[in-house]
């Protein structure tokens, strides 16, 4: 028996090693990458809900998207000064608004909330005084103006206190409480 010459070459290797190196890295490099910017994203996204969670007050910027969505509140774009904030309870949950308008904005806001801006009327009660302590509204102001609605919606849909500091015409101060009963 005979046996056969052993080949003088190496084991096999791949010709285009650089091919295979582009694919380990990506198979290795894009999912790792992926999950530290989720996780960054996730963390970030974690911070602002426990700041909103903490807050004891009105926060100083716009609410969510979400949060307008649930509690049927459009906020007139190219309002100013916007502040909001949330309070939940068992049976209950109610969403404060405050921003700064002009009237025509005003008007489309009453509009798309689903009343009418010819029930805006002064003398009206809008948000009432309990809502307005639980966020520190002062609104009964000495030689202030006001103007109140409400809006009562059908179903499980929020109810909306507005009441309008009508005193500074071209930057109206809006005041709105949104209330969701469960």
């Amino acid at each position: 028996m005979t046996s056969l010459p052993l080949p003088d070459r190496p084991p096999h290797r791949p010709k285009h090693r650089w091919l295979a190196a582009i694919v380990v890295v990506l198979l290795i490099a894009v999912p790792a990458g992926y999950l530290v910017l989720s996780a960054h994203q996730s963390r970030e996204s974690g911070k602002d809900k426990q700041r909103d969670a903490a807050a004891t007050g009105l926060v100083w910027q716009w609410p969510s998207k979400v949060e307008r969505r649930i509690y049927e509140v459009p906020i007139p774009q190219g309002a100013s000064y916007v502040a909001h904030y949330e309070r939940n309870a068992w049976e209950r949950s109610s969403f404060y608004v405050q921003f700064r308008t002009s009237r025509e904005r005003l008007k489309t806001f009453l509009e798309e909330a689903g009343g009418d801006p010819a029930e805006l009327r002064a003398g009206r009660e809008g948000v009432g005084d309990r809502q307005a302590d639980v966020v520190g509204w002062d609104l009964g102001l000495p030689g202030h103006r006001y103007e109140g609605a409400r809006i009562e919606r059908p179903g499980e849909r929020p109810d909306l206190e507005i009441t309008v500091d009508v005193t500074e015409e071209e930057r109206l101060r809006v005041y709105v409480v949104s209330t969701v009963e469960f």
